[in-house]
């Protein structure tokens, strides 16, 4: 569970985000939606302590992120917007680089390692270096590397960035089978269709404020019943 009170981030005079109030449930796919420039990354690096707020509270499973950074980074695995990171390691020695700052055991990293990079077809490539895959598979390799200490909260900047039609389509399975289990997923995405198909809730951010907040039935209330996701995220941003 992931709880935002009153969260800002300003650059100078600069409003990046404002006084954002948001609770995010456990055993619920939580879609953060929103244009270029929105204010979306800039929050879940703030959620994840990548960026530190100017103002306000994150709650991580009710732990303070600001004042507990270490125990509430335990409780989530996250997928950055950017995979382009470590790339002079190899595929595996990347996955037991992060298997080694969460602790997982050598048995288990080598059954979980085994059983996503088949889920995920990358086993040919564990022993080849980072820097000479493709976008999809530095993709594949940090999700992976996320889901290795089986974090019960999953933050997920576009996700499916980069992914082939089969990865993404078990990466959203994934996502629906975790939060079936009592856990949560919060993930950003430009691509409405996956957010109206797998969300159980999403909030749309724009210029740095949230506009919307809820189910899509609750968000078709405000419009005609027969709008689309789409139709009713440019209708929201746009009056902006």
């Amino acid at each position: 569970m992931i709880k935002l009170k009153n969260i800002s981030k300003k650059y100078g005079d600069f409003d990046a985000v404002k006084n954002i109030d948001l609770k995010i449930n456990k055993g619920e796919v939580f879609g953060f939606l929103g244009p270029n420039g929105a204010g979306k990354t800039t929050t879940l690096k703030m959620i994840t302590g990548v960026l530190k707020s100017t103002s306000g509270d994150i709650l991580i499973n009710d732990i303070d992120i600001n004042k507990k950074p270490i125990e509430a980074k335990k409780q989530f695995g996250f997928v950055p917007d950017s995979p382009d990171i470590f790339l002079k390691l190899t595929g595996i020695e990347y996955l037991n680089f992060i298997a080694d700052i969460y602790n997982v055991s050598k048995e288990d990293r080598e059954k979980r390692i085994e059983e996503l990079s088949n889920k995920f077809e990358i086993k040919a490539a564990l022993n080849d270096k980072i820097q000479s895959y493709s976008h999809g598979m530095r993709q594949k390799i940090v999700i992976i590397g996320v889901l290795l200490h089986k974090p019960p909260l999953w933050i997920l900047d576009e996700p499916m960035t980069g992914l082939d039609p089969k990865s993404a389509h078990i990466l959203k399975n994934m996502m629906r089978e975790h939060v079936d289990e009592g856990n949560t997923v919060l993930f950003s995405t430009h691509v409405l269709e996956v957010a109206e198909k797998i969300c159980d809730r999403v909030a749309i951010i724009n210029k740095g404020e949230i506009l919307f907040c809820g189910n899509l039935k609750e968000m078709k209330m405000q419009f005609q019943e027969d709008s689309s996701l789409e139709k009713m995220f440019l209708e929201i941003t746009e009056n902006e």
